[in-house]
């Protein structure tokens, strides 16, 4: 297969997830828009909520990502009778795990009140949080789902449903934050049960989905677990763990890097928050194509063959360096101009300009770092990734940006440079790593 047929395949596989990543992000922006309408006071709330939040549901998403490999190269290799196996241990795990997670979520937003945080703000957060926690049970349930699906290539059907969810999310919003047909004005706890019921609408809708297509009648997807297979838990679990760690380790330092800047003042702190808003955006590509990637690299796995994996990895590399290079160019041409479509205070304006030339520099190894990690999963490799990641953020990217930022005088723009540091690191490591990987010899 030449490298244009990969670059068209891989893309195929990629826009669905894009705009489904985007969806997801929507959903976020719309409560945001919405709580921000009834005060300051729950949008604060809803803030510190959702950055404890974000942190522990990472590791779920990591673990149930794992799925998706697995499932390419059971495809690929032909054993279609793996993938039933597949699928109920991993419904198994992530349902396990959705309840754990929710336990530490709970637990987590009781000790608010130790965060030095208004009082006003932490009595609202405590009860939303709980609600959100209480989400991600049925939002594991869909990545199950999902998860399987796109095993088989079969990209579209979360990406509408996310589109949809953003109706039933914005309207239960409506219902339930302002107190509309009938129903009490809940406030900030009103947005959360509509998180939760737009969370149950995704894994509901989607199950009803897999279930009706005839294609996967073969896999028994159903919710007995008679045949609880250690080998295939232990393996999910292998590949799944350290890939939810992944994620912590680099949602954590994104989390303390936000303390560090709000040392530094409240123009810094919310000039970051634009610029990261942004730098997200561009992101979003990247997950789509780390997802095509790992895909296109398990089936290659499965059928033991060594230079189609080596084409679609560095494929989708090269795909996300351009994508994100050409944010990068967008970046430095619109630095003036986008910070104004969030605020209009000079200082902020000012300082996100500046931030917004640094994401330009990262944006390349942001985008190398995405598919890398993505890439090494479908060559179920994720130990020396799991490594990386913790190095580049919590060995170089942190402790850089502090000195950096503090000992050196540069500020908000120190820390920014610490993370270009850290994920240029990051970048060149994963792609000598699957460099390597892939060169060996494949048994499937």
């Amino acid at each position: 297969m030449t490298y244009k047929e990969h670059i068209k395949r891989t893309f195929i596989l990629a826009y669905p997830v894009i705009i489904g990543q985007l969806g997801f992000i929507m959903m976020g922006v719309v409560d945001s828009i919405m709580v921000g309408e009834i005060g300051a006071t729950p949008l604060a709330a809803a803030s510190l909520a959702n950055s404890i939040v974000i942190l522990i549901m990472v590791i779920g998403f990591g673990v149930s990502n794992a799925v998706t490999p697995l499932v390419a190269i059971s495809v690929g290799a032909n054993k279609f009778e793996e993938c039933g196996t597949i699928f109920r241990q991993s419904l198994l795990i992530n349902m396990v795990l959705g309840i754990i997670l929710t336990s530490i979520i709970v637990f987590l937003s009781e000790l608010f009140m130790y965060f030095n945080q208004p009082p006003a703000v932490v009595e609202e957060a405590v009860s939303y949080t709980k609600l959100i926690g209480l989400s991600v049970i049925p939002l594991m349930f869909f990545q199950t789902y999902k998860q399987f699906i796109e095993g088989f290539s079969i990209m579209k059907p979360a990406m509408i449903l996310a589109l949809v969810a953003n109706l039933v999310n914005a309207f239960s919003n409506w219902i339930f934050i302002y107190g509309n047909l009938g129903v009490p004005a809940l406030g900030l706890d009103g947005a959360g049960i509509a998180t939760l019921i737009s969370r149950l609408f995704l894994g509901f809708t989607l199950f009803y989905y897999v279930k009706r297509l005839k294609k996967f009648e073969l896999f028994d997807l159903s919710f007995h677990f008679r045949d609880r297979n250690r080998f295939w838990i232990k393996k999910i679990l292998r590949l799944g763990l350290p890939g939810g760690f992944q994620y912590f380790f680099e949602a954590g330092a994104f989390s303390f890097a936000v303390i560090m800047i709000g040392w530094l003042g409240t123009y810094q702190l919310a000039a970051h928050q634009i610029a990261i808003n942004l730098a997200s955006i561009s992101f979003m590509a990247v997950l789509g194509i780390s997802a095509a990637g790992g895909i296109r690299v398990g089936n290659a796995v499965g059928r033991g063959e060594t230079s189609e994996v080596r084409k679609a990895g560095f494929t989708a590399l090269l795909l996300g360096a351009c994508i994100m290079g050409n944010a990068g160019i967008i970046f430095i041409i619109l630095r003036n101009f986008l910070p104004t479509l969030y605020i209009n205070e000079a200082p902020v304006i000012e300082i996100t300009s500046s931030l917004l030339i640094i994401a330009a520099l990262f944006q390349l190894s942001d985008g190398v770092q995405g598919v890398g990690i993505g890439i090494l999963r479908g060559l179920t490799d994720v130990k020396w990734p799991t490594i990386i990641t913790f190095f580049s953020y919590w060995i170089l990217a942190l402790p850089v940006g502090y000195l950096l930022a503090f000992e050196f005088g540069l500020g908000v723009q120190g820390v920014w440079f610490g993370f270009l540091i850290g994920l240029t690191s990051s970048a060149t490591m994963l792609t000598l790593r699957f460099n390597k990987k892939s060169k060996q010899r494949i048994i499937v």
